[in-house]
């Protein structure tokens, strides 16, 4: 009797194991790769979108861009936000491709973060324009209005979420959370550069600006690889996965 009650603790246990997205036994290397294509997706994709803005400024003639100046700016800030999402969100999938569909991941990540990033910017950007206009603003009101901007730019991520969410959805189960994770990420990415502000006093002042920006741009592409890997190694396989899988 015993025997059979300890073959039916290993079964229920290898089935768990089984229903799990990502195996125990590929979660380490699953972690590294998909932050390192993570932080590589980061770098070259900011790099692109630079060299993208600075092909446009210097192709269009100034006439033109003085003429249009606002679908100018929108144009030129679309494109490269959206070469940076590609990248981004390419690179990620060559990692989660062998668990759910890599273009779907690549779509969603792309349209996910091009909604979340025009969403903060705008608000930050009308935040601004108000305290802008407002010739005497006191020190408490300054940071309410600091700290709404940061509450918003958390916020924008579940507009990420809910797009990786509707892939993630076809291949597992009770994965409603993840629609929250990227504002998990955002959080933690927002709690980070004010660390580092609160020590740019003991960065030499002539290396100060790129220390603070490399710092703070590593940091960043890190928790967004971090975070979200280790929600995908939590995530459990849908009983119709493999189904879904197939006709993919």
């Amino acid at each position: 009797m015993q025997t059979h009650n300890s073959d039916f603790t290993l079964t229920s246990n290898d089935s768990q194991r089984q229903m799990l997205l990502i195996p125990r036994s590929q979660r380490q290397s699953f972690f590294i790769q998909f932050s390192i294509l993570t932080l590589l997706g980061w770098v070259v994709g900011g790099i692109a979108s630079i060299a993208l803005e600075k092909t446009i400024v210097e192709t269009i003639p100034p006439s033109i861009f003085q003429q249009h100046l606002t679908w100018y700016s929108l144009g030129k800030s679309f494109s490269s936000n959206l070469i940076f999402a590609l990248i981004f969100g390419a690179d990620q999938a060559i990692v989660v491709r062998r668990y759910v569909s890599g273009w779907l991941w690549l779509l969603a990540t792309s349209f996910g973060w091009l909604i979340a990033n025009s969403v903060s910017t705008a608000w930050i950007s009308y935040i601004s324009a108000i305290a802008a206009s407002s010739n005497l603003i006191s020190p408490n009101e300054t940071v309410i209005l600091g700290i709404l901007s940061t509450f918003l730019y958390i916020l924008s991520g579940i507009w990420l979420g809910f797009c990786q969410f509707m892939v993630l959805r076809r291949y597992t189960k009770d994965a409603w959370w993840w629609t929250f994770l990227p504002s998990v990420s955002f959080f933690f990415i927002s709690i980070s550069i004010w660390l580092l502000t609160k020590v740019q006093d003991f960065i030499p002042e002539a290396n100060r600006t790129q220390i603070l920006y490399l710092s703070g741009q590593g940091l960043t592409a890190v928790i967004l690889g971090v975070v979200p890997a280790i929600g995908l190694c939590r995530l459990k396989k849908s009983r119709h996965t493999n189904g879904i899988s197939s006709s993919s």
